[in-house]
């Protein structure tokens, strides 16, 4: 069955993407390129949000909109284009959007009650870290998942798809083609299964294969950063899954940019990640190379 579902598997490839993402027109402005609504940041975890934040307003989004659990955060001094809204406030977002629920989001009840809140939006919704675990452990989330209508997407790592089917990231990673079809048949939306050699499948899709990456990316933050990658290229047009795709392979490629240049695999940071994927968006939406890396923000 293994040998089967592999044969299934199909490569991502940039002339898979060509083209998903046009160049802006001479008189676009801000509205033209969504919102993107990240619900997360309880006490101790305001950071998982920001760097979801960050990559979305990095790989541009119109607005992003930040909405931390813990009150004592008023701005964002690295990155003060993010607004920083109450979370319930962006139950309403305005489409075209995107709403991100789970970077360090927590497990109280408030979280418990913005997720279901959430997942009875009309918006296209990904959902994440302790948005997976949450997921879970409640069964009345679960049934509220498999009953939207607007697309929906899980991005677990191998311990999180574990929890989601009640068993354990050794079985996961012991057969990842079985397991991410049957986080699919379970839940019904879309799944990216992280690893290495990430796998993506939407119900009744092909499973896409992402060839990028490195062990620089075994850092803390990178799978916030990807969220906030997805869910920017979906705010911006992109179908969830499509922006899946786009989004892994792009996440990958920014890491081995960065290595090339010599910044890690020791030691690189998902904020470096976010600021080589918007350099190398730029370089395939507009032609020419990446350029090197100036640690700028």
């Amino acid at each position: 069955m293994q040998a089967q579902a592999a044969e299934a598997l199909q490569t991502i490839t940039r002339e898979v993407c060509q083209g998903w993402l046009a160049p802006r027109a001479k008189d676009s402005h801000k509205g033209d390129f969504g919102n993107v609504g990240v619900i997360g940041g309880a006490a101790g975890m305001v950071g998982a949000a920001l760097l979801a934040g960050r990559a979305a307003l990095h790989l541009g989004a119109g607005r992003v909109y930040v909405g931390l659990l813990d009150e004592c955060i008023a701005v964002d001094l690295v990155q003060p284009e993010l607004m920083l809204p109450a979370p319930e406030t962006l139950l309403s977002l305005s489409a075209p959007a995107c709403l991100v629920v789970g970077p360090g989001l927590g497990r109280s009840e408030r979280a418990v009650r913005l997720l279901y809140e959430a997942l009875q939006t009309p918006l296209p919704l990904l959902i994440d870290a302790d948005g997976l675990n949450l997921l879970a452990a409640t069964p009345a989330l679960q049934a509220a998942l498999r009953e939207r209508t607007q697309p929906s997407l899980l991005t677990p790592h191998p311990g999180e798809a574990g929890r989601l089917l009640g068993s354990s990231s050794r079985a996961i990673q012991a057969d990842r083609p079985g397991s991410v079809r049957a986080l699919v048949a379970r839940y019904g939306c879309t799944v990216v299964l992280k690893g290495a050699g990430s796998l993506i499948l939407g119900p009744g899709g092909r499973i896409w294969r992402n060839p990028t990456g490195n062990p620089g990316m075994a850092a803390p933050g990178m799978g916030d950063v990807l969220a906030g990658v997805i869910a920017a290229l979906a705010a911006q047009g992109l179908p969830l899954e499509q922006a899946a795709v786009l989004g892994v392979y792009l996440h990958g490629a920014a890491a081995d940019a960065a290595v090339a240049d010599g910044v890690g695999p020791v030691g690189l940071t998902a904020g470096e990640v976010a600021r080589y994927a918007r350099r190398l968006l730029n370089a395939w939406v507009y032609g020419g190379t990446i350029p090197a890396d100036t640690g700028a923000v």
